[in-house]
């Protein structure tokens, strides 16, 4: 279970690995973190750690989840499309700090779960789809934001589609877990432009659904 010197010690390691943007720390605080992982690993909630929640898939870090959030740089009134919503906890951390997440997952029972946890945590601008994530989600299209939880090994030119006009999307690229890169992407005038942030290792983004 968590305890408050828990959270104080997470924000403090947040600030020292330069997340200092007050929307996110505020956000991530107010996010139990324990409610996203299995028991096994709740008195491992708030290391700055990946941890497993089945299906071959993880529980970010806290610093990446930070990292990407703060890189991000969303507004409370914008829109934000998610790829992969696991547990849900990056899920939840956005959903305090924007007007509303449309966040897809291609398992169903991950989906199923965080779907759950929206629920217990009173968190109701969270819409959820079961589906390809290489797809995106047209039919709501175009999102002011768009974040990626796993790694593709080339930016999605369907994403960056539906991505809004001045709109920023952050996401890992790279085939090989210890080659990839956290990327932001503006689209400015129709064309994207790109800034590689930092190293970083991610899950493969798979197209299609499980069989």
């Amino acid at each position: 279970m968590s305890t408050p010197n828990h959270r104080i010690r997470l924000l403090m390691d947040l600030r020292a690995a330069g997340i200092g943007d007050t929307a996110v720390l505020s956000a991530i605080e107010r996010v139990p973190r324990e409610a996203f992982v299995p028991p096994t690993f709740r008195d491992r909630a708030y290391e700055d750690a990946a941890l497993p929640i089945g299906h071959a898939q993880t529980l970010s870090r806290p610093s990446v989840v930070g990292l990407m959030s703060q890189a991000l740089e969303a507004g409370p009134r914008m829109k934000v499309l998610e790829i992969g919503t696991g547990s849900g906890y990056q899920t939840c951390v956005l959903a305090r700090m924007v007007r509303r997440v449309y966040t897809i997952e291609r398992h169903r029972e991950l989906m199923q779960e965080a779907e759950a946890r929206f629920k217990a945590l009173r968190i109701h601008n969270v819409t959820t789809k079961f589906g390809d994530g290489w797809q995106g989600w047209a039919a709501q299209a175009p999102f002011e934001r768009i974040i990626v939880t796993a790694a593709p090994s080339e930016i999605p030119a369907t994403l960056i589609d539906q991505l809004a006009e001045g709109g920023v999307m952050v996401l890992p690229v790279g085939r090989e877990k210890r080659t990839q890169s956290l990327i932001r992407v503006r689209k400015t005038d129709g064309r994207a432009t790109i800034e590689e942030l930092d190293a970083v290792r991610f899950v493969p983004m798979v197209a299609g659904l499980p069989t």
